[in-house]
């Protein structure tokens, strides 16, 4: 069955950018309650089990139509957040290096432009969602957005940087200010894991 991961770090290691009760009832509750109804949809099919989160939802027309939904929202949401608590850390470089800044600027121009267009498709997303920095065969990057727990796998594609605009990940610091969530969250990602990712992929 699959399980909590614990996050790398303290639930206030992130202050003051994310607080530490946002983190965790975002970690503890949320994402727990994701991994709890993940586990329930599979248990009726427990041979998923054997197969990894990513898999599963990168196929998610062979799991059963029956379950389908519920591993979708709730697998998508396992996935999200395990990748969400992996590409922040307290401090830390303030842009990536190497080839994934090199792809980056190719596709945007410049870094400060990247930003910009990432902030700008997070405030654009209506309602609840995610916003993506996803790795494209050629290795090139894109900037795509998704509702609700819906994320790039799900389209074929390889997220490697991921950015949580659903109310509960800021409301209690923010409340309604979105945008300046987003521009305190630029302060604490891990640009050491998204090059990771970009590397691995």
């Amino acid at each position: 069955m699959f399980t909590l991961p614990d996050l790398p770090y303290a639930y206030n290691a992130l202050e003051p950018y994310i607080d530490e009760q946002t983190m965790q009832i975002h970690h503890d509750k949320h994402h727990g309650a994701y991994v709890a109804n993940l586990n329930d949809a599979l248990s009726k099919y427990p041979a998923w089990f054997e197969t990894s989160i990513e898999e599963i939802l990168a196929n998610l027309d062979q799991i059963p139509e029956d379950i389908r939904g519920k591993v979708r929202n709730d697998g998508g949401g396992h996935y999200n957040h395990t990748l969400f608590w992996d590409i922040m850390k307290p401090g830390g470089s303030t842009q990536p290096s190497g080839a994934l800044l090199d792809a980056i600027i190719r596709e945007c121009g410049s870094f400060e432009t990247f930003k910009e267009h990432f902030s700008t498709k997070g405030m654009g997303r209506f309602g609840s969602g995610w916003v993506w920095l996803v790795k494209e065969s050629d290795g090139s990057v894109k900037i795509v957005d998704a509702p609700n727990q819906d994320n790039p796998l799900m389209e074929g594609k390889t997220p490697i940087l991921g950015l949580d605009v659903w109310e509960h990940a800021y409301y209690l610091k923010y409340q309604n200010r979105r945008a300046e969530y987003i521009q305190a969250w630029w302060h604490v990602v891990n640009w050491t894991e998204v090059e990771r990712r970009y590397a691995t992929s």
